[in-house]
């Protein structure tokens, strides 16, 4: 292209491409790059220029070239398409009329801050340093799939909306699906509008989305299944309306939603089965709105309050080693009554194996107790009634004083009765001294002997309250074996 060819715009733009100095078109810092439009020709320049300045004019000795430019309006298409080149392109504060093409290109560095685009075409792009659309007014998809970043990918406050052609309308308004990140994608403060997809993605280090917006109401607003992660998945206070779907993710930090808000009403919020993941964070979130799907992930500390679970959970296969924030076992329960499976003996373990972890004995032991009790709903009437009277009497065997409780009762009883009322002597001068403790304990126990109720009966209903004695005490000797039994199984 010949100098004598370009407007005055683009003869800046052109003088100042070989030292790589900036170009400032801006009418003042807060200039909005959407108003774009309406700029006049003292501030257009044709795509067609910037891609001849890239691709045709060579760098001087000693000098770092490079498009340094801010708040111009770019017409026409820029076309990279497979192109190498080793110059930075920076183009702040830009309006651009058609979206830029750039798939399969090679990048030193490319940045687009500031910028309204329609759409950026950039799949399996290769950018040797990074890339970065902070606070970029984008209407159209955001194509990044397969794309390989050296460093860091950023989109901090910027804003994605999903294109008006018919052939972009069904399209998740941004891509990064099977993209590999050197460093970090730092998104906080996105808004997306539409499927944020960064499913197979490799990220060397953390994607943060704090305070972030993915509005897809009844479809997915954050597909990233498989995705691979360094560090750290980040969400505090991010906000989706739509399913966060991490099937499969690789998180061996944390995955940190805290204060964040989940919402898929009548399906699910947040599915992150099958994942490995260091730590799950759910702080001071408001209750999921929608179904919550955790089978067969494994998470190694679980932070999550009692109310942040919705009516419908599902944890089928669920491991977990510590559980945050310690609170007494009868709170975390609840949440087990929720399982979309039912009754999972699994869950049970799982929890009071959490308690075990951290030393609360009292409250694994409590979990074991409601394992079983919930067991036993689905237990035939007669095995029912058997369940009812070992938790009754010893509670499983995880209530032992219980069974001292009611020997001591009994006992009382006994005592006082055959007290007030002694029994006969079966044969008078050869029975041992009437002791009312001790037949009482005679008639319960039925392996200890003291002599005493070989050598008496008792009349009327006394005899009838030594039959209850006889009946309460083999009963309560049974269900007591049968507790200790399995209490020393456990352990």
């Amino acid at each position: 292209m010949e100098s004598n060819d370009l407007t005055p715009a683009e003869r800046r733009l052109w003088e100042a491409f070989p030292r790589g100095e900036g170009v400032d078109f801006r009418e003042g810092p807060d200039e909005d790059a959407c108003d774009g439009r309406d700029w006049g020709a003292e501030r257009t320049v044709r795509a067609e220029v910037i891609a001849a300045l890239l691709l045709s004019n060579p760098a001087p000795s000693g000098q770092v070239p490079g498009i340094n430019v801010r708040g111009i309006r770019i017409i026409g298409k820029l076309d990279l398409k497979y192109a190498v080149i080793e110059h930075p392109i920076r183009l702040r504060a830009c309006w651009f009329e058609r979206k830029p093409q750039l798939y399969g290109a090679r990048l030193r560095a490319l940045v687009l801050t500031d910028s309204a685009l329609p759409g950026l075409t950039a799949s399996t792009l290769c950018v040797d340093i990074t890339l970065r659309l902070n606070c970029c007014r984008v209407t159209g998809p955001v194509r990044l799939t397969g794309a390989r970043i050296a460093g860091g990918l950023f989109l901090q406050g910027a804003v994605i909306r999903p294109g008006t052609l018919s052939d972009e309308r069904d399209e998740p308004p941004l891509q990064l699906n099977h993209a590999e990140i050197g460093t970090d994608i730092i998104a906080d403060d996105l808004t997306v509008h539409g499927q944020l997809r960064i499913n197979g993605a490799t990220i060397a280090g953390l994607i943060s989305l704090d305070r972030a917006k993915l509005i897809n109401p009844g479809g997915i607003a954050l597909h990233a299944e498989t995705v691979s992660v360094g560090t750290d998945l980040r969400g505090h206070r991010l906000e989706a309306e739509g399913m966060v779907n991490l099937t499969g993710a690789r998180i061996p930090g944390q995955l940190l939603l805290t204060r964040a808000r989940l919402a898929n009403r009548d399906g699910v919020a947040l599915r992150a089965s099958s994942c490995a993941i260091g730590e799950l964070w759910l702080r001071l979130c408001p209750p999921i709105d929608g179904i919550v799907n955790l089978r067969r992930s494994q998470v190694d500390m679980l932070y999550a309050e009692p109310g942040v679970w919705p009516s419908v959970i599902r944890t089928e296969g669920l491991t977990y080693r510590v559980l945050h924030p310690h609170l007494p076992a009868e709170d975390r329960l609840p949440a087990l009554e929720r399982e979309e499976s039912g009754y999972l003996p699994y869950a049970y373990e799982r929890l009071a194996a959490a308690y075990r972890t951290v030393g609360d004995e009292a409250g694994a032991r409590t979990v074991q107790l409601a394992k079983l009790r919930r067991h036993r709903r689905t237990l035939p009437r007669p095995a029912r009634a058997w369940g009812q009277l070992q938790d009754l009497t010893v509670g499983y065997g995880f209530r032992p004083l219980r069974a001292a409780g009611w020997l001591a009762a009994l006992v009382l009883t006994g005592s006082l009765a055959y007290g007030l009322h002694p029994p006969r002597e079966l044969k008078a001068g050869e029975a041992p001294e009437f002791n009312p403790v001790f037949y009482t304990i005679d008639l319960m126990l039925p392996i200890i002997g003291f002599g005493q109720e070989s050598a008496f009966a008792p009349n009327g209903w006394y005899q009838w309250l030594s039959y209850l004695l006889i009946v309460t005490g083999w009963i309560l000797a049974t269900t007591t074996a049968a507790g200790v039994s399995r209490s020393l199984q456990r352990q």
